[in-house]
């Protein structure tokens, strides 16, 4: 919804979260500060109280409502692909092609992790997995040739991979590595994960 549409609360709710979510780009979550976030928005120190009780809270919040599921996943669902390999590897090119356009989210899922300890995770699932988990059974009912059979696994697998290539690709960049990866990189690790590194 558009922000002139939204009530006051709910804009400020959402300026406040954006305001954050640069300086915890900038200069990451500990060395800001709520003054910080107030003065970026334009607010008394007091009104940014009467939207969230701590920093802590503003960073569950921005980790809920600016997820990219919500974006990425009707794109998904939408994926095409007659079989399961042909359906996973498509999703898997929207979904990096998501994330890397802004990957403002992967650097906040950093800090949740090395900050946090990912102790927001478990809000984010709430939020998340009910919207989410249900592609990955209807996908495990109707794509054969899948050697899995829980949809939590296979869904925390997917996940897995697209995060470990995201954190990879950090690592390496501007690396001999990322210099002696092939030209279809991307291709060839959704390869190893769907069909592992042992030849049959």
């Amino acid at each position: 919804m558009p922000r002139d549409k939204l009530k006051k609360g709910e804009a400020t709710r959402l300026a406040i979260e954006d305001a954050a979510i640069e300086l915890f780009m900038e200069q990451g979550y500990h060395a800001t500060s709520m003054r910080q976030i107030a003065d970026k928005v334009g607010l008394a120190l007091g009104g940014i109280y009467n939207h969230f009780a701590s920093k802590d809270e503003i960073f569950e919040a921005i980790i809920v409502d600016k997820h990219p599921y919500k974006r990425i996943l009707p794109l998904v669902m939408e994926a095409p692909g007659e079989t399961a390999e042909e359906f996973l590897r498509n999703a898997f090119k929207i979904t990096v092609s998501e994330l890397g356009g802004n990957p403002v989210y992967i650097k906040l899922m950093l800090i949740e992790m090395v900050e946090f300890n990912g102790r927001h995770g478990a809000v984010m699932l709430k939020e998340i997995a009910p919207k989410v988990l249900p592609m990955f059974e209807q996908m495990l009912k109707v794509r054969k040739g899948l050697r899995i059979s829980n949809p939590a696994l296979f869904l925390r697998s997917f996940f897995g991979m697209i995060i470990s290539y995201f954190i990879t690709e950090m690592v390496i960049a501007n690396s001999v590595i990322s210099k002696l990866m092939p030209k279809d990189a991307a291709d060839a690790y959704v390869d190893i994960f769907l069909h592992g590194i042992l030849k049959p």
